[in-house]
């Protein structure tokens, strides 16, 4: 079985308060902007005004985000107990 089928396997249990904080101003000055293409379920994008933007709600729970950012803009924690990904390999 491929990574992504096992990954459309998952189930999520959305928290209406996110998980994940972008420090907007840090985010216009970094260059790179590495979360775009580090996260493994590509939830971060940039919008038409070259803004990073994230989409909480698929987050895998790796962290990676946090890791690679430079500026430090990215707020990332485990989201509240009982609520996030449930992984359903099979």
């Amino acid at each position: 079985m491929k990574v992504e089928e096992k990954l459309l396997r998952n189930f999520y249990r959305i928290n209406q308060t996110p998980h994940i904080e972008l420090a907007r101003e840090l985010c216009l000055s970094c260059e790179l902007k590495p979360c775009t293409r580090i996260c493994p379920a590509g939830l971060y994008s940039l919008n038409d005004k070259g803004e990073v933007t994230v989409e909480y709600s698929g987050c895998l729970e790796c962290g990676s985000c946090s890791v690679v950012c430079p500026k430090g803009a990215i707020k990332w924690s485990y989201p509240r107990g009982g609520y996030g990904v449930q992984y359903r390999f099979g």
